[in-house]
């Protein structure tokens, strides 16, 4: 018998319709994009071609997904099997973060129909960051799929399928580790092309890359905990509470990491200045700051970091600290010069909405019709 069971139960419930009701508003939006062009939908300009859909979905929304990516190292690299219980959703909540985040790349480009180009070698630019995570990420979108077969296979009885499967599942394991890391360290890369544009409290140059990446591990270990917390409250299945306070011991590395990092180089470049300059970028620093160090301050303890539901408010307050160093970052301090501004559109936030509205609609099925989640006797 498999360690993993579907959930079962109604898929039409009144959440699921409401959200439902949201990919609706987001999907009729995202077809005035399609028919009437970008200009009809969306606020971005010359001076900030990149809006939300490109910031949250892709830069953002892909570190949300980086769960599968942190379980992964922790499990195979590391060797540390007792997480493996967790791995399944993690996998599937990646698998759709990165598939959406795919989608949202290419609804954000003006010509949309030279999509094709990037799979053509003939035509690509080996200078180019933006080549190197367009492909990373359209391949371990691919990896991920691999990954998530044998839930699958499984459910339909492919034995044959699945042991074959299980033999070559290492290599794209590997993969599904390595991609990551090269495509999360180069959007830090993508600051660094960004200059004078980035904030000084943003732009640490050749450091990016390495905060790049820590930022998105703390936000996949985060999103772990916040899914098996919720899945334990919204399907009545037993806390796994201990396993998950046993989790966060790596958050507390990574966090303290990327501090010592970040206010380093602030103090050896002379910045900290701009920290307490009372201005938006100094108030963003310190409110992103205040949700790095509260979830620390849990963690560090045994005693909170063993209570559910503080150790949820800290998973939930990394995952907004983490958002919000790239939205401060790519967005929100972005200078792109004087006569330019930003701010999304209704019909923006409305497809981006109802992308994640459909990423948890799509989330809600699998685990239901899936074995996806851990039997009951196995947390």
């Amino acid at each position: 018998m498999s360690e993993h069971q579907p959930v079962e139960g109604k898929i039409f419930t009144l959440p699921f319709m409401f959200l439902g009701v949201l990919a609706a508003i987001g999907l009729y939006f995202l077809g005035v994009r399609f028919i009437d062009g970008m200009g009809a939908v969306a606020n971005i300009n010359s001076g900030y071609p990149w809006g939300i859909w490109v910031v949250y979905d892709v830069v953002v929304g892909t570190a949300l997904a980086c769960g599968g990516y942190a379980l992964a190292f922790v499990i195979y690299v590391l060797n540390k099997g007792k997480y493996h219980p967790l791995i399944r959703p993690a996998i599937l909540a990646s698998l759709f973060g990165y598939a959406l985040g795919g989608f949202g790349a290419f609804f954000d480009m003006g010509r949309y129909w030279q999509f094709y180009n990037i799979a053509m070698p003939s035509n690509w630019n080996f200078n180019s960051v933006m080549l190197e995570v367009g492909l990373c990420v359209i391949t371990y979108i691919f990896v991920l799929f691999i990954e998530f077969a044998p839930t699958v296979l499984e459910t339909i009885g492919a034995k044959k399928a699945l042991r074959w499967l299980n033999k070559v599942l290492f290599f794209f394991i590997a993969l599904g580790v390595l991609l990551p890391t090269m495509h999360q360290s180069s959007l830090g890369s993508l600051l660094i092309i960004m200059g004078a544009k980035v904030h000084p409290l943003w732009q640490s140059l050749q450091w990016l890359p390495l905060m790049a990446l820590l930022s998105a591990l703390t936000m996949g270990f985060s999103i772990v905990i916040f899914e098996a917390s919720f899945s334990a409250v919204g399907f009545n299945r037993r806390p796994e509470t201990p396993l998950l306070a046993r989790l966060s011991k790596a958050i507390i590395w990574l966090i303290s990491v990327f501090l010592i990092v970040r206010l380093t180089e602030l103090v050896l470049r002379d910045k900290l200045g701009f920290v307490f300059a009372g201005d938006l970028a100094g108030n963003m620093f310190l409110l992103e700051l205040a949700l790095f160090v509260f979830p620390l301050l849990v963690m560090l303890f045994r005693g909170r970091r063993d209570n559910a539901r503080l150790l949820l408010l800290a998973a939930v307050s990394l995952l907004f600290g983490g958002a919000l160093y790239r939205f401060n970052a790519f967005l929100i301090t972005y200078d792109p010069g004087p006569g330019y501004s930003y701010f999304p559109s209704v019909p923006e936030i409305m497809v981006t909405v109802g992308i994640v509205a459909i990423e948890i609609m799509a989330y809600l099925v699998f685990v239901k019709k899936l074995p996806v989640l851990h039997s009951a006797e196995h947390a």
